[in-house]
């Protein structure tokens, strides 16, 4: 099913007027930008973080620094892009937190490190996903991340559906190949970020 101009208006982040005056330091434009801002940086806490609750937690952390530091932000096309490496840097802070704090059990500390682990490789792949080209992380993120259906992400773009499938496989197949190790094997938990061949069939209808 096509998806309506109203579903994808609501999923794209704020226009860039706006996050442009926030920039400049404009009190209306920061509010409209951080109320535009939550739903995608809660989904991005929700697929980063080891629970629920540090999801939460890093995704307030998260806009509190999109309130403080907007100004810094150096192209409004980045928007999506610094608050994915900021709501990551929450999340391995959190993991890292939780293996300091004292284990009440083997158990509790077996889960710990794991959950640090895992955090770890999901390091390489956010940092793996930051450094592909500006096009494939756009449609990347949009597909893999944000979860939109193949004709919303081909919209919000503004590319056919087919120039979209193929965006897609060579942003899949390079973050792929940023992550394959000497032997073949693929570090980090790819498959939690991208689908596959026949999901990009199925992502447009």
């Amino acid at each position: 099913m096509t998806s309506s101009p109203r579903t994808i208006t609501d999923n794209r982040w704020p226009a860039e007027h706006v996050i442009a005056a926030a920039q400049r330091g404009d009190r209306a434009a920061i509010s409209t930008l951080i109320a535009g801002s939550q739903a995608h940086v809660k989904r991005f806490a929700r697929s980063l973080c080891a629970s629920p609750e540090d999801a939460e937690e890093a995704a307030q952390e998260a806009l509190i620094v999109l309130y403080r530091k907007i100004g810094t932000l150096r192209a409004t096309a980045a928007l999506s892009s610094w608050m994915f490496r900021i709501v990551c840097n929450e999340c391995m802070r959190k993991a890292r937190a939780s293996l300091r704090r004292p284990p009440h059990s083997a158990l509790s500390e077996q889960s710990a490190e794991d959950a640090v682990l895992a955090q770890l490789e999901l390091q390489r792949v956010v940092e793996a996903v930051a450094a592909l080209p500006t096009e494939q992380r756009s449609v990347l993120v949009l597909r893999d991340l944000q979860g939109y259906s193949g004709s919303a992400t081909a919209a919000a773009l503004g590319l056919s559906r087919a120039a979209m499938k193929s965006r897609l496989h060579r942003a899949r197949e390079t973050l792929r190949a940023q992550l394959e190790e000497p032997d073949g094997a693929v570090v980090g938990d790819v498959s939690a970020f991208v689908g596959d061949e026949e999901d990009a069939d199925r992502a447009g209808q």
